[in-house]
């Protein structure tokens, strides 16, 4: 297929583009290589795909409608996958109005060009941070969704609701994909299994905020893209499914597997809870296992080793 990947030069982006080249689809990349992060890697990361295969790219922000229509217009894409966004639960709290402004809009302007285009398959990336303060676990995918405790969730939830009235309006089969917590190689810089890495190797103290006991459920890069892949494949109408590894891990234990794969000490600073920050994400991905047949293979321990490997490499 034509698949046109929007935030396709960032972390998820290349990994996902990565492995759609490997199977032989035509790959168009969208990124407007902002400062939220140092953009030579994400330039690094284009240099990398291209040095695999052919892959467009448009520079391009998604709020720049005539731009990205040059895009749509130049590829035609058969399918398109929705990773651009500005990420971050804390980031969120000190910019609302800009998450609110690439989030929504930028998806809205996404979403508009994909039915001009008569895109048929569109895939969304959300987020785990949907559920808020959800006290059912694990989270469910027929959850309530309705508090967000973060601006970048409730952009996310709001991404997700127009996705539902593209699909209902227009007859297009889109697919909501709510990542969990995310990490392995190349990935961003700001995000706390790379920055810890990091603090724990120069010597530097580790900020955990709260009492370390908060539980995420880390997913390895590899496992979310199995499942970015088997989405691709024909889910009529509008679904939503949770792309997890089913698994939580406190803080405190996170820390201690980097201090193992490192083979050094953290020093640790406690500081108090962060506002938007969730005590726990899990995943139920029964629904996942249904429909697409996911299974993450990749346990935490096997794949902080992996990141490590990459990480000490990269520095």
């Amino acid at each position: 297929m034509r698949i046109l990947i929007t935030g396709g030069a960032g972390f998820i982006g290349y990994h996902v583009a990565r492995r759609l080249l490997g199977l032989g689809h035509e790959i168009a990349l969208v990124d407007n290589f902002n400062e939220f992060y140092d953009p030579a890697l994400k330039r690094r990361n284009v240099e990398d795909l291209r040095a695999e295969g052919t892959a467009a790219l448009f520079e391009a922000d998604i709020l720049d409608a005539a731009a990205l229509s040059g895009a749509f217009e130049r590829t035609q894409p058969e399918a398109v996958i929705h990773l651009a966004a500005w990420a971050g639960v804390r980031p969120s709290i000190r910019k609302p109005a800009l998450y609110a402004q690439v989030n929504v809009t930028g998806t809205v302007n996404v979403l508009e060009l994909a039915r001009r285009a008569g895109v048929q398959r569109f895939l969304f990336g959300s987020s785990s941070s949907v559920y808020g303060g959800s006290t059912r676990i694990p989270f469910r995918e027929d959850d309530p969704v309705d508090r967000p405790i973060s601006p970048y969730a409730a952009t996310k939830r709001a991404g997700e609701l127009l996705c539902h009235t593209y699909a209902r309006n227009f007859s297009m089969d889109i697919t909501c994909l709510r990542f969990f917590t995310v990490y392995g190689p190349r990935q961003r810089p700001e995000m706390a299994i790379r920055k810890f890495a990091r603090l724990i190797l120069d010597g530097d103290e580790v900020p955990v905020f709260g009492d370390g006991r908060s539980r995420r459920d880390y997913t390895y890069v590899d496992d979310i893209v199995d499942g970015v892949v088997a989405a691709l494949r024909p889910l009529p109408g509008y679904e939503i499914l949770n792309l997890g590894e089913s698994r939580t891990v406190t803080l405190l234990e996170l820390i201690a597997l980097l201090e193992k794969a490192l083979g050094r000490k953290a020093h640790l600073r406690f500081l108090p809870e962060e506002p938007g920050d969730m005590a726990v994400t899990y995943a139920d991905i029964s629904r996942a296992r249904q429909l697409l047949g996911y299974q993450p293979r990749t346990a935490i321990e096997e794949g902080i080793g992996k990141f490590v490997d990459w990480f000490l490499q990269a520095r």
